[in-house]
C-alpha cells in the first residue's frame, strides 16, 4: 500500500476549498486530472448515490456500467469509511 504525503494532500484539500464556483472547480479539475480519472470518480459519485437509494448491485451495474469491484468499494466505503460520501450524498440531493 502507497503511503500518502500528507502535506501534498493537505495542499489539495485547501486548493479545493477555496475554489468559489462550479467553473472554477471545473476548470480546476480539468487541470488536475484526466478524462479517465474524471470519469471514475464522477461514476463512483452516482454508484454511491444509487447505493445510498437502497438500488441492488444488478440494477446500478446495468445503468452505470460500474464493474462490480467499483460498487463493492463504493459499498465498502459508504458502510465502513471515512464518511465522505455519508457528507455530500444529502447535499447533493434535490
Amino acid at each position: 500500500m502507497q503511503k500518502i504525503d500528507q502535506g501534498q494532500t493537505e495542499r489539495l484539500y485547501q486548493a479545493v476549498l477555496s475554489l468559489t464556483s462550479q467553473e472554477e472547480c471545473r476548470a480546476f479539475f480539468q487541470d488536475l486530472c484526466t478524462v479517465a480519472e474524471l470519469q471514475a470518480m464522477s461514476q463512483r459519485l452516482e454508484v454511491a448515490q444509487m447505493l445510498d437509494a437502497g438500488l441492488i448491485y444488478h440494477d446500478i451495474l446495468a445503468r452505470t456500467g460500474a464493474s462490480s469491484a467499483t460498487i463493492s468499494r463504493v459499498n465498502r466505503a459508504l458502510q465502513y469509511g471515512a464518511g465522505g460520501y455519508k457528507a455530500v450524498l444529502p447535499r447533493l440531493e434535490g
